[in-house]
C-alpha cells in the first residue's frame, strides 16, 4: 500500500492535497507519481489559476 510515508510527507500533507488546501510543489508532486507508477499528469490537474467546480 502506497502512503505518506513512501513520498516523505505526513498523513496531514496527503489529507491537505486531497482536499484542496494544498498545491504540492513540483519534486512532491513527482514523488507522488512515481510512488503510484503514473505520470504527475495522472495525479494532478492544472486548471489554469480556476478553482474546478
Amino acid at each position: 500500500m502506497v502512503g505518506p510515508s513512501w513520498v516523505g510527507v505526513t498523513r496531514q500533507t496527503i489529507l491537505a492535497i486531497e482536499a484542496g488546501k494544498y498545491a504540492p510543489s513540483l519534486p512532491l508532486a513527482f514523488r507522488i507519481a512515481k510512488a503510484f507508477d503514473v505520470g504527475v499528469e495522472d495525479v494532478f490537474q492544472y486548471h489554469n489559476g480556476v478553482e474546478p467546480s
